[in-house]
């Protein structure tokens, strides 16, 4: 079978990638295109363009911003034979979040289109599930719940990278730094927790700016390859995700976040806010944004509870639902 994965961004769409090795190691031919500019309009003539030259059996098309994909079902059959949508993140919800309510139909609108066109539906967690499920209740689709979890080979990165030779046990927050992530609730907390380390791993347009006046206690790290996280990480003694409630937070879960899975796949505690949680995790509190610092001073008291082989989360535990969903067509 010919996959061809699309996103507006493939090199920087994590879940994307992890699809694409888990498809090749089920023995699919995989099809990832690149584009030539990270313009929208560019983007959406280059995709016919390739679907045309391309014609896979299946086009498996990761949402956000779903505008580039507009019309794409009706090429249904001439450029490609399947079409599979995989809902990441709803992207009216977030237009609403940027330039106000009238925003949210316009991006709904371009979610039901390509929801309505799909053959089979994968979704990151339930309340996404649910939610694209309200666009096609009269149609009995296909639809499979994948969740972000880490590759294996993570854990493995964490024991061969880092600063070994420090032996600070910091507060780490890693991620964008944009008020969406939560920066203002951080350098809250490593105000009123001066005693603790705290480092801050990332970027951002206005990461100058944000930290412009960092307390002495915070250490900025500026981004980092991903091989070399999994080492930052494994010294934290607490790992953040200090967002704010907003519209997005019932959609934002512990199933999810891939972030928050790498810190619990390390033993990490977790304090978290702005998020839902799904089910019952070990080393996991999530908090109301006002309860973030009662939250982690409390957890600045105990050390992580031992992770059991059942508390783990890989991402191979998605393999027989990607197949699934593949053969469902």
């Amino acid at each position: 079978m010919r996959i061809l994965l699309l996103s507006n961004q493939p090199e920087r769409t994590t879940r994307l990638m992890m699809f694409k090795a888990t498809l090749e190691s089920q023995g699919q031919h995989v099809i990832v295109p690149q584009f030539s500019s990270r313009g929208w309009m560019q983007i959406a003539r280059e995709v016919k363009q390739v679907l045309a030259k391309q014609r896979p059996d299946v086009l498996h098309l990761f949402n956000v911003p779903d505008i580039i994909f507009h019309g794409l079902g009706k090429l249904k059959g001439s450029s490609y034979g399947k079409l599979i949508y995989d809902y990441r993140s709803p992207w009216g919800v977030e237009l609403q979040m940027s330039f106000g309510p009238l925003a949210r139909p316009a991006g709904e609108y371009f979610e039901r289109e390509l929801a309505r066109a799909a053959d089979a539906i994968t979704a990151v967690n339930r309340p996404l599930a649910d939610k694209v499920r309200s666009y096609v209740p009269d149609l009995k689709k296909p639809l499979f719940i994948v969740n972000n979890y880490p590759a294996r080979s993570f854990l493995q990165k964490s024991k061969i990278s880092g600063l070994s030779e420090n032996d600070e046990r910091p507060i780490v927050f890693m991620g964008r730094i944009s008020r969406q992530e939560g920066i203002g609730n951080l350098l809250r907390l490593i105000r009123n927790i001066p005693e603790q380390p705290f480092w801050i791993i990332g970027d951002g347009p206005f990461s100058r700016w944000y930290l412009r006046d960092l307390p002495k206690n915070a250490r900025f790290f500026g981004w980092q390859p991903h091989d070399k996280v999994a080492g930052l990480i494994s010294q934290a003694r607490i790992c953040l995700i200090p967002h704010s409630e907003s519209l997005l937070t019932p959609y934002a879960t512990d199933r999810s976040v891939w972030k928050l899975n790498e810190y619990l796949l390390l033993g990490k505690t977790v304090v978290a806010s702005g998020i839902t949680q799904e089910e019952k995790r070990k080393n996991l509190m999530v908090v109301k944004r006002e309860k973030l610092e009662e939250a982690v001073r409390d957890s600045l008291l105990r050390e992580p509870e031992k992770l059991t082989t059942e508390d783990y989360r890989f991402w191979d535990r998605n393999d027989r639902t990607i197949r699934e969903a593949y053969e469902s067509l």
